[in-house]
């Protein structure tokens, strides 16, 4: 008979447990992606971003940025489109999403091209000189007010503004508010809000063309998630596909858990370009066009006794995630006792 000791059960349940990583952070010791080797003829990444909300791109012109010092290669949406498939989410849906825009940009940030040159600041320069001829469009920022019938489109091709619509109830809501002594409602707002990690969104990709795949280095929280689905939006097979993270993220709240679609443009960049492409993001990109937390609104009716025991909820919830969704989004509605949702 094998018993266990309450020495041994009691050692973490209770107890203060120490943080074994502090000393290398505090230390200034921590490794992070830009802390960790490259090859010496890897390219450096600037994206050129939109200035507007919603609009048609109308041309790009590449061929001042090209001329620049340094410069290898200016990539668009033209490029990676047809080297890449869709970006998976968890459910069906009409959002063709490649993380580059190819005929229109649906937020503010929306990377419409990349330059790759031997340094960062080279890079930025020739950035700057890509000229872009956008038609601007209506836009929308409230939720609410985008699921309206006459509300400016994002997806034509999905018809309206609501991808997912999701109606369930868990127990007899109905009935519990009959019988509850007293009821109430509410109205909340939680808007968007976004963090600053030590070290923002970073990939260093490579091609390896003897065998058609790719290696790539980034700090995305969940690499086993984001394999398969980078595989298939590179149209490999998960063998062909390397990730790799560094020893230190940097930090995440919540940023770097949903799909990086800047590993597919680094990775297309890399193959089109021969060389390994590395980016860092800087603190205005992550400021402007990284991932936020969801703008949520929420209706809440509450159905109670007088004694303040909760007998039933509704809610009626929006979600918006932006201009595209991003595995494992959309995910914060989920069935519980008493509880009737429409959202």
């Amino acid at each position: 008979m094998t018993t266990r000791s309450s020495e041994n059960t009691e050692v973490f349940v209770g107890q203060r447990i120490l943080r074994i990583e502090d000393q290398t952070l505090l230390r200034g010791r921590g490794r992070f992606v830009d802390d960790m080797p490259t090859y010496r003829n890897t390219l450096h990444a600037a994206f050129v971003r939109s200035p507007h909300p919603h609009a048609r791109i109308d041309h790009i012109d590449i061929q001042d940025a090209l001329k620049s010092p340094g410069v290898h290669a200016v990539i668009t949406g033209q490029d990676v489109w047809p080297l890449t498939n869709p970006l998976l989410v968890g459910f069906k849906n009409p959002i063709d999403y490649r993380g580059i825009a190819h005929d229109k940009v649906r937020y503010v940030g929306e990377p419409v091209a990349v330059v790759c040159a031997t340094d960062r600041y080279l890079a930025e320069d020739a950035a700057a000189k890509v000229r872009v001829a956008y038609d601007p469009l209506p836009a929308v920022v409230d939720p609410v007010d985008a699921t309206q019938s006459d509300a400016p489109l994002l997806h034509e091709a999905a018809g309206s503004n609501v991808i997912s619509h999701r109606e369930f109830a868990h127990g007899n809501t109905d009935a519990a508010f009959e019988a509850a002594t007293h009821t109430c409602e509410l109205d909340i707002r939680y808007p968007r809000n976004a963090i600053t990690p030590m070290e923002g969104y970073a990939v260093v990709a490579e091609y390896k063309s003897e065998d058609s795949g790719y290696d790539v280095l980034s700090n995305f929280q969940g690499p086993f998630s984001v394999h398969t689905v980078m595989a298939m939006a590179l149209n490999v097979k998960s063998s062909k596909l390397r990730h790799r993270s560094p020893p230190n993220s940097g930090g995440s709240f919540g940023s770097k858990l949903t799909i990086f679609p800047y590993i597919v443009v680094l990775c297309v960049c890399a193959r089109l370009t021969g060389r390994p492409v590395k980016w860092i993001e800087d603190r205005l990109e992550h400021l402007c066009a990284s991932s936020v937390a969801p703008n949520r609104v929420t209706h809440i009716e509450a159905a109670y006794h007088a004694d303040g025991t909760v007998q039933a909820l509704r809610l009626k919830h929006w979600d918006d995630h932006g201009a595209y969704l991003r595995a494992p989004m959309p995910a914060p509605i989920y069935r519980m006792h008493g509880l009737s949702t429409n959202g």
